[in-house]
């Protein structure tokens, strides 16, 4: 199977802690007698052009969950919008369409109404997504095969980063002897 600009994936499961809308699935970690399990239906795709979270994002989902990531509370969709159409010709339905899709079919946004408007909110910061995400993408990946995802892996890592990989390294040498 050739693999050329994107990289097949499942749907992606986070731990739900009671705030969101959950249903059994897979999980990416066991979970704790206290947690529940939620699926985060997401491309099916992993884009291996984008960047972060623009990998296992539409370009607009990916655009407004930054704008509603950088703002930090809950926003009205006009306040996200007002965000992305400084580098984006979108219409403020467009962006009001995509940010209900956020809520109800991939649950990576909340929706609740103050003083009858609708405001919107992470269900993740960014760093619990891309934590989760790159589990997951980690997971899948490794289905290919461990040793040679894992030589693959320590190649790159020693191109791009060799201290790190030294570090890492050394964090599994002091496992091996506990």
């Amino acid at each position: 199977m050739a693999v050329s600009g994107s990289l097949a994936l499942a749907d992606l499961s986070f731990m739900d802690h009671g705030d969101n809308h959950s249903h059994p699935a897979r999980s990416m970690t066991k979970p704790r007698s206290s947690q529940k399990t939620s699926t985060v239906p997401l491309q099916e795709t992993l884009k291996l052009s984008g960047q972060g979270p623009g990998m296992l994002l539409g370009e607009l989902e990916h655009a407004l969950m930054e704008a509603a990531w950088d703002l930090g509370r809950p926003a009205t969709a006009r306040e996200i919008h007002g965000r992305i159409a400084k580098t984006r010709n979108i219409e403020q339905i467009t962006a009001v369409t995509v940010l209900n899709r956020l809520v109800s079919s991939k649950r990576l946004l909340q929706r609740k109404k103050i003083d009858d408007v609708f405001h919107y909110q992470p269900t993740f910061s960014r760093d619990e997504f891309v934590q989760r995400a790159s589990r997951h993408v980690a997971e899948r990946v490794l289905a290919l095969g461990t040793d040679a995802v894992t030589a693959s892996i320590v190649d790159v890592l020693a191109e791009r980063d060799p201290e790190q990989l030294t570090f890492q390294h050394s964090g599994i040498r002091s496992l091996e002897f506990t």
